[in-house]
């Protein structure tokens, strides 16, 4: 009977873990705003001159597309919790990072969104390895 309690308490997720689901589900939210506002820069609802599709330059065309794609999707594999949506959201950081921080001179320098990228990557890290500890520490004898 002791066993099968234990190995029921060991199934259900802990404190970590729900506090883990919680930031990835903030993080999809961001995601999808993300999205949102790249789809609204293509489609030319956005104030600024050379911000709909056809008057973008080529490496911003190419730039905006894909993260208008990847951003959502990466917001819905956040949101349900799947192993590929920090992946995804991963290919999206490094893209904007790589983009404002990296090319400057051709997207603008922002640097709010590379810290934003950043410090979410460091709280990702944070609880992988938090959690990992307290599984490792539950389990050992």
């Amino acid at each position: 009977m002791n066993d099968a309690l234990q190995r029921r308490a060991s199934l259900e997720p802990g404190a970590p873990e729900i506090a883990f689901a919680a930031f990835l589900r903030l993080v999809a939210c961001l995601c999808l705003v993300f999205g949102v506002l790249y789809w609204i820069r293509l489609i030319g609802y956005y104030p600024g001159d050379l911000f709909r599709f056809d008057l973008m330059p080529v490496h911003w065309q190419i730039a905006a597309s894909t993260l208008a794609v990847l951003f959502p999707f990466a917001a819905a594999g956040l949101w349900m919790l799947a192993s590929w949506g920090p992946v995804i959201w991963f290919l999206c950081a490094a893209g904007e990072i790589s983009m404002y921080a990296g090319f400057p001179q051709y997207f603008g320098y922002r640097p709010t969104v590379v810290a934003v990228h950043a410090a979410v990557a460091v709280i990702y890290c944070a609880f992988r390895v938090f959690i990992h500890l307290s599984k490792r520490k539950a389990v050992a004898p």
